[in-house]
């Protein structure tokens, strides 16, 4: 299995023969509103798609959304509804997310209703995890989402969290799974007022210490409400001891996945 970091919370899965791109956001630098009115009110992304991007597209042969509703634009916006509609990519999402993705012209694959539970997913399997996308008030005015658990014949398991806080939920399905490679967000985005709306460096950490597995950060670097950085939250990973357990790859990089054991592709 092959992890390849776009930007943000949007990379490519490469698994049991696929090429699965999550969450896509691809607009350019600046092309998209601020996620702050108070202080500096920068545009977003404020980075652009690293230069593999192009190529790395093109050899997608699925999409997987975790949310996409009321404005969640870091998780598709109009860029990527245009390409996935040009291109009729499969795109495979809840039962909830399906009606309103058809709207805009895409090839919607909904997994079944009960997609809590296991169900047949290319060979292997998939089910969802809640996600709970923000604490108090802030989160009465999200869209939750979930995650996703991917079991495939002669490949690491692999849980993509969505874009969560650290709820007793997750914890309990992590220790219960045990997966092997676990991708999840660690930007700390907030707005201007409320809690944090997805783990920070230290609920990342918590989430490391969890389950025995390797973490690949992501969800960073690429937009104005996410304030943690990939160094400080590498140093909190070597602060709390978890070596090469917590990986922080930089857009456009590739880490490749053998069992639980991990190595940067060339």
């Amino acid at each position: 299995m092959k992890i390849t970091q776009l930007r943000n919370a949007t990379a490519i899965i490469d698994i049991a023969g696929m090429r699965i791109l999550v969450d896509p956001m691809l607009a350019p630098k600046d092309a998209l509103p601020p996620l702050r009115l108070l202080g500096e009110r920068a545009r977003n992304p404020l980075v652009e798609l690293p230069p593999v991007a192009e190529a790395a597209l093109e050899t997608v042969t699925h999409c997987l959304i975790t949310h996409c509703q009321k404005g969640h634009f870091d998780h598709l916006d109009r860029a990527a509804k245009r390409w996935l509609r040009e291109k009729q990519i499969p795109v495979i999402c809840t039962p909830h997310d399906a009606e309103y993705l058809r709207k805009r012209g895409l090839n919607v694959q909904p997994l079944a209703e009960n997609h809590a539970e296991p169900q047949p997913f290319f060979g292997g399997s998939i089910r969802t995890v809640p996600c709970v996308h923000g604490r108090g008030m802030v989160g009465l005015m999200m869209e939750h989402g979930v995650g996703y658990f991917i079991e495939m014949p002669g490949e690491p398991s692999l849980y993509l969290s969505g874009d969560t806080i650290l709820t007793a939920t997750v914890r309990a399905f992590i220790g219960q799974h045990q997966p092997q490679v676990a991708l999840v967000p660690a930007g700390g985005a907030r707005f201007d007022f409320g809690h944090e709306i997805i783990m920070d460096s230290a609920e990342a950490v918590k989430f490391c210490r969890g389950f025995d597995g390797i973490v690949v950060a992501n969800h960073l670097e690429a937009l104005s409400h996410c304030p943690v950085t990939r160094a400080a939250l590498l140093q909190a990973g070597r602060e709390a001891g978890l070596g090469k357990r917590l990986l922080v790859p930089a857009d456009g990089e590739t880490l490749e996945f053998d069992g639980a054991s991990r190595r940067a592709a060339a």
